[in-house]
């Protein structure tokens, strides 16, 4: 049995499984230790030792003579013995019967993994039904035992994360992020080979920060390269690997997948990627993204990401400039496809906006309408279990992951495995990325565009005005201060076979000075009201220098926060932190620093820590600007609360980035469509012309200096 998401048992189905089931309330009533439960993070302690080996920093764990692999057993007992003269702790391990692992087991050990890849959903959606089927922590733990010695580290980790954030009796467990498991993900290469000099040489408490080199992977004479710290930011990419962690393609529990408003998540949260690293290029004087939308055509940008694969032990490949997607022919991952394939899925799509219905496999239409029509959309374009029709509308953006990341080597005649397009957590870095998504938003604008514009009812508040949106901060009114900033990582838990304890890396990110939103507003309605404040941003100015029309700038728009407000009769000034944004998390929360971590293991505080580890990065909320001040608009809306709200218990749940993540299990905390007021056409031509009396905007600029600070300092 499963564990959904609202608490009630989802039954699923093992082949050959020789385990049992329990009833949920079994589980429920089981008193399981903290400590039981913490065992299960030592699983992403040094991902590629073998788990009978030291884990943390003083425990091991005691497996049965079975679970060793076959090239250990013959000195099982001797093993048992080396590593356990040192450990403080030794974990018993149950000796259970095992599941069917035949699936989950095709993925080679030292083999890259990819959620693009439907072979490999197959595999990781089976290994999560068998992890949310163990009966109890024991049981997990065992198994865990099992399959961490055998089956690929990659996805091993993600697995076993989605299970421990989905399952009853593993939430609130702090699960370590992506970057401190599988640096090898995140930076340069040349960074591990110094991590084990120190390791291997200075004590522990002596280590200095080893520092990760700042645009390495290509030249500034490469355009492109003025963007490399956004693709290639560690924040970013945690982010995006942490959003599929949180929303994943398949599992047998179709909770797990099923989540509210999932398809207009994914459509929102990547289109406002592609806004953001719009104005990132506007600031750099290099034009809006160019869509991807000829698959025949060569990809005019080259990519050599300057990463070595640690548990595959190979350099991840490089797309040469002008290469072209070719039909795939893989057999070792069961992929064999025609570009032609994308094509057809998506005239599929546009036929369906066209008509404004989806077909069911049964044959009829399902009409596309305003309420849930994104959401649709959005579940057939990132093809999960909840998908529609998934044998008739495909896997266009997944496969379309899947071609660029197999460019080089279509038929796996060089036995190359897939560029960083393959991989959630290493996609971004990539200029394509956000070339094939802007194309992938187009889509979605088609849809948006056959959608009525707003009539002035539904966006005005009767009784309420804002007379003005302002910033203020440090350095003045309306002006806001970027410039670099050096943080540090643990890189020790990901240093396999090294000798333990903290290794640092110190790396050089975009930061920007805090500020405060400043809102005055009036409420002439003569009775108290409770408002929805949104706060966003645009640029003025296309690449050319020109004013942008209001039909370009509302696709620009990038959120910078949404809360509730109460408005009392009378005028009133609202003063809000940047620090407070919906849409971010915190450094600390993106780093998972745990020493700040509220609560004790497994409570409902320390669940919610895990879960807001989903967000986009503080340190990114604010575009990069320039040395001379870039000039930028911030709107302000006040919505009716009694018209946008959800009605739910929030007590007890994470909603701190709620814009790009939702609210865990919970239905999103807005009713109205994700990006607005700007996710429809509107017959204004001006910002200006568009706005009713609970609207405000304020020309700010966004000033850029060229210095470095160390975390902690002020601007």
């Amino acid at each position: 049995m499963a564990f959904s998401l609202t608490g009630q048992p989802a039954f699923i189905e093992f082949s050959r499984a020789n385990f049992f089931f329990f009833p949920l309330q079994y589980l429920s009533n089981t008193k399981m230790s903290d400590q039981s439960r913490s065992n299960l993070l030592l699983f992403f302690d040094r991902p590629t030792e073998p788990c009978f080996m030291q884990k943390g920093d003083d425990a091991i764990f005691q497996l049965p003579d079975n679970f060793y692999p076959d090239k250990y057993k013959t000195v099982s007992s001797t093993l048992a013995n080396r590593f356990g003269e040192n450990a403080q702790r030794s974990i018993p391990v149950r000796n259970i019967a095992l599941p069917d692992l035949s699936l989950p087991m095709e993925l080679p050990y030292n083999d890259q993994f990819s959620l693009f890849v439907p072979k490999h959903r197959k595999m990781a959606g089976k290994l999560i039904d068998i992890f949310m089927g163990m009966r109890d922590v024991d049981d997990l733990q065992s198994i865990c035992s099992y399959c961490q010695m055998r089956l690929n580290p990659y996805m091993f980790n993600y697995c076993l994360s989605v299970a421990i954030l989905h399952r009853e009796d593993t939430k609130g467990l702090n699960i370590p992020t992506f970057a401190e498991t599988f640096p090898d993900k995140f930076m340069d290469p040349k960074v591990f080979r110094r991590a084990r000099e120190v390791s291997t040489i200075v004590p522990v408490g002596n280590r200095l920060p080893l520092v990760i080199p700042q645009n390495y992977t290509a030249a500034d004479s490469d355009p492109e390269q003025r963007v490399a710290y956004f693709r290639e930011d560690i924040g970013i990419n945690l982010h995006h690997w942490h959003w599929h962690l949180v929303y994943p393609f398949d599992a047998a529990d179709r909770a797990i997948v099923n989540k509210d408003r999932r398809g207009e998540l994914f459509y929102y949260m990547h289109q406002q990627i592609i806004a953001r690293y719009s104005a990132e290029r506007l600031c750099n004087n290099l034009g809006r993204p160019k869509r991807y939308n000829d698959f025949r055509s060569p990809i005019e940008e080259g990519y050599f990401p300057k990463l070595d694969s640690q548990v595959a032990s190979r350099a991840w490949p490089p797309r040469f400039a002008g290469s072209t997607i070719r039909d795939i022919d893989r057999p070792i991952d069961q992929i064999r496809s025609d570009v032609s394939q994308l094509e057809i899925w998506r005239d599929r799509f546009l036929q369906a906006i066209e008509t404004m219905s989806v077909t069911l496999p049964n044959g009829r239409q399902m009409p596309l309408d305003e309420e849930t029509g994104i959401d649709v959309l959005g579940n057939l374009m990132e093809s999960s279990i909840i998908s529609r029709n998934r044998g008739y509308y495909g896997d266009l953006h997944n496969m379309g992951h899947v071609f660029i990341s197999y460019s080089h080597d279509p038929d796996h005649r060089n036995l190359e495995q897939f560029g960083v397009m393959g991989d959630s957590a290493t996609a971004m870095r990539d200029p394509i990325f956000y070339r094939w998504h802007a194309y992938i938003d187009d889509i979605f604008q088609l849809y948006k565009n056959k959608l009525p514009p707003y009539p002035a009812e539904r966006l005005d508040f009767p009784g309420i005005r804002v007379s003005s949106i302002g910033i203020e901060g440090s350095s003045g009114a309306n002006l806001l201060n970027t410039q670099w900033e050096q943080s540090t990582v643990e890189l020790g838990r990901g240093l396999d076979f090294t000798p333990r304890g903290s290794v640092l890396a110190r790396f050089t990110h975009l930061q920007h000075d805090e500020f405060n939103y400043v809102i005055d507003v009036n409420n002439s309605s003569g009775s108290d009201m409770m408002g929805t404040v949104r706060i966003f941003m645009a640029p003025i100015l296309d690449e050319g220098g020109n004013q942008l029309s209001f039909d370009e700038q509302r696709r620009l728009m990038i959120e910078l926060d949404k809360f509730t407000e109460a408005l009392p009769a009378g005028t009133r000034t609202i003063r809000r932190r940047s620090l407070d944004s919906s849409v971010t998390i915190p450094y600390e929360r993106t780093f998972r620093n745990q020493n700040t971590r509220p609560g004790d293991p497994g409570s409902a505080q320390s669940a919610e820590f895990d879960f807001c580890g989903c967000g986009w990065p503080h340190h990114m909320l604010i575009p990069k600007g320039t040395d001379r001040g870039y000039p930028i608009v911030v709107f302000c809306m006040i919505s009716n609360w009694n018209e946008d709200r959800v009605i739910q218990d929030l007590v007890g749940s994470c909603n701190d980035a709620a814009s790009y993540c939702g609210i865990r299990d919970r239905k999103y905390p807005d009713r109205r469509s994700m990006g607005y007021p700007f996710d429809r056409p509107t017959p204004a031509s001006s910002i200006t012309d568009f706005m009713t009396p609970n609207m405000a905007v304020q020309q700010c600029t966004i000033r850029f200096t060229n210095a470095t600070r160390q975390r902690g300092q002020q601007g």
